[in-house]
């Protein structure tokens, strides 16, 4: 088998509180038993299996009006969590989730909720990283297997995605916008307080699902309200990371720029192959941050990719970011981006954070090791160290 394999998994709304023994009694079985097929695929096959979880999250539907920084904290609790459990799975199970040779796992948030009404003629945007049922049916993601929740839940959310398969089939909708021009306006917003320029920095080398939850999150909090929109990614330069352990298995800047790129495009572009593709613009210019790949996708999303020579980048550079998205690890870093601004006269960042994905659910020694080593760039350069020392 050459070609990747590719999963999609429907998960009902968690419990609430969405606690690790409650997601666990909910979705454990299930996730462990797609999580080993996909495994399995993923050794078969040159290419790793991708597996995208379709996670139900009720409070977002019909919340369009609200910003999304008043979403975030609920929201991040939740996909944390359910990363940890596939962390805590794939450290039970031995399974491979935190490399190019595992398996590809990606959380989409849908907007929905056992009450959500369908509407077969409603037109959704086909861009995440929140999606309605129907987008997510109509994407013509070529999903090879299929799996839901085995209860009562679990079948209403596979029966809902499937009636809006049916009608995707069935019905034609132009939910592709046109470049370049503007969103509508005319779902009133509650607040001023929106993000239409977020940012985010790290190394992202080997990328793992800290980097994804990440990800997902800088790009959740961003308003996509006006005709654009813009998500930073500061991504650390080479020349900042030559003495870091295990430096000859670090991937280039270019590699780990593609790799986020590649992840981001698999959270947020489910347009169709037909559709107007994203722009995508390399930038070399002599300086701090002179160096950047821009990616413009036609409903007005800029992604920048920009390689950075110190701790800031971008954000006390470019005076319109208003939101910084951090781990909890690296809270002092956001204040020191806040305290540079407030020197430029500038107002600080709304700083925004992601919980770090600890191993305290571990069931032995040996599996706490395991848990750590999905999460950490350093043990995975180190296992591929080991891996080509061996060879």
């Amino acid at each position: 088998m050459d070609d990747a394999a590719s999963f999609l998994l429907l998960l009902p709304p968690p419990p609430s509180p969405p606690t690790i023994p409650t997601l666990k009694e909910l979705y454990g079985d299930t996730l462990t038993q797609v999580l080993k097929e996909a495994d399995l695929a993923s050794k078969d096959s040159v290419q790793p299996s991708v597996l995208d979880i379709a996670l139900a999250i009720p409070h977002l539907a019909a919340q369009s009006a609200i910003p999304r920084s008043e979403l975030y904290a609920p929201t991040q609790t939740i996909l944390a969590a359910v990363y940890k459990l596939i962390c805590l799975i794939a450290a039970q199970e031995q399974i491979n989730v935190e490399d190019a040779d595992g398996v590809d796992v990606r959380i989409l948030p849908v907007a929905w909720s056992p009450q959500s009404t369908f509407d077969a003629s409603a037109c959704n945007t086909s861009y995440g990283p929140v999606l309605h049922l129907q987008s997510l049916a109509a994407s013509q993601r070529p999903w090879q297997y299929a799996f839901g929740v085995e209860n009562d839940q679990g079948e209403v959310f596979v029966r809902a995605f499937v009636a809006a398969k049916q009608a995707a089939a069935n019905h034609h909708c132009d939910c592709h916008p046109t470049p370049g021009k503007p969103k509508s306006a005319s779902t009133p917003r509650l607040s001023a307080k929106e993000h239409h320029h977020v940012a985010v920095g790290g190394t992202f080398d080997h990328l793992h699902i800290g980097h994804k939850l990440l990800l997902t999150m800088t790009a959740f909090a961003l308003d996509q309200t006006q005709s654009e929109s813009i998500m930073t990614v500061g991504i650390t330069g080479d020349e900042l990371l030559k003495n870091k352990k295990y430096a000859e298995q670090l991937e280039s800047w270019s590699d780990r720029q593609r790799s986020v790129h590649r992840f981001l495009d698999a959270i947020l572009n489910f347009a169709s192959p037909e559709a107007a593709q994203p722009v995508m613009q390399e930038i070399k210019e002599p300086g701090p941050n002179g160096h950047a790949v821009n990616i413009k996708y036609p409903n007005g999303l800029n992604i920048r990719c920009v390689e950075i020579w110190d701790p800031f980048g971008p954000t006390i550079t470019e005076k319109d970011i208003s939101a910084l998205i951090i781990s909890a690890e690296t809270r002092a870093g956001g204040s020191a981006v806040n305290d540079k601004r407030t020197e430029n006269g500038w107002s600080a960042l709304d700083v925004l954070e992601v919980d770090v994905l600890d191993s305290k659910e571990t069931s032995s020694p040996a599996s706490q090791q395991n848990f750590e080593g999905k999460l950490s760039s350093t043990e995975i350069r180190k296992k591929r160290a080991q891996k080509t020392a061996s060879l």
